[in-house]
This record gives structure tokens, sequence and C-alpha cells, in this order.
């Protein structure tokens, strides 16, 4: 028995850049871009997944992240979902605030390219100092 629609289906692809799609396929698509959450978007992200997430912690963490994906040399940002990961791994070690605050712990997490680790490391070693607080983001992050 030959079953046959009625309408065309609508197909939605999602992609994250990793792979250029081939241009014939392109040609057939139809975009939408979707803008990186901002911080209080980002805040409603992690509730979902860490609903009672100490308000403190929750800030050095974002900061952190919101630097990481400002730093040019990077090849992989992080992303969301690194994010939400790294949270988890920071909240089962039981690490101290103050390491929290003065380094970023469990790196692996957040960066997944070896280039991304050394470049971080480099930044360390030559005496940068990690972001505490908004204003070391500059006036976009200001909270």
């Amino acid at each position: 028995e030959e079953v046959s629609a009625q309408h065309r289906p609508v197909v939605m692809i999602t992609s994250n850049n990793e792979k250029e799609l081939p241009d014939a396929f392109l040609r057939r698509c139809i975009f939408y871009y979707i803008e990186f959450p901002d911080v209080p978007l980002m805040r409603k992200i992690i509730d979902v997944h860490h609903p009672h997430l100490d308000a403190k912690l929750l800030d050095q963490v974002l900061i952190k992240f919101y630097w990481l994906r400002q730093q040019n040399e990077l090849r992989k940002k992080p992303s969301t979902s690194e994010l939400i990961d790294w949270i988890s791994a920071l909240l089962r070690s039981g690490i101290s605030m103050e390491k929290i605050e003065a380094h970023i712990p469990f790196i692996g997490a957040l960066l997944k390219k070896e280039q991304d680790v050394d470049a971080l490391q480099r930044f360390s070693g030559q005496g940068g100092r990690f972001p505490q607080r908004w204003e070391d983001l500059g006036p976009k992050y200001n909270q």
C-alpha cells in the first residue's frame, strides 16, 4: 500500500558550526540564528538543572564561564551543556569557594581542546588573574 502525504514535510536541523554542511544542502535551507544565552537566561537554564545552587557559587561559575567565552585564543568556546557539567563536577567535589574564586577548577569540563587548556595555563603562568567580579568582564556584564 502506498502512503502519500497531503503536505510536504518540514525538517528542522540544528548545527553548531562544528562541520561545514554541503552548499547544495544549504541552498535548500532557511536559516534562523539563535543568539547565545545572556546571563539572565543562563541563570534560568542553570536553575532547571541545579535549582538550589548557592547564589555566590552561581555568580562565580557564570563569571568564569563568560570570561572564558570572551577569550579569542580559544578554538572551542565552552557551551551551555559544558557549563552544567562543570557545575555538577564542582558540587560533587566539595571544592571550596576560595579555590573557585581564584582558579578555574576542573577546566577539562569546560575546555575540550588541548590547545585551549594550554592557552589557559600560559595565561595563568604569566601571572594572569581570573575574574572574580562581574566588573572584571567589562561593561556588557555589569550586573
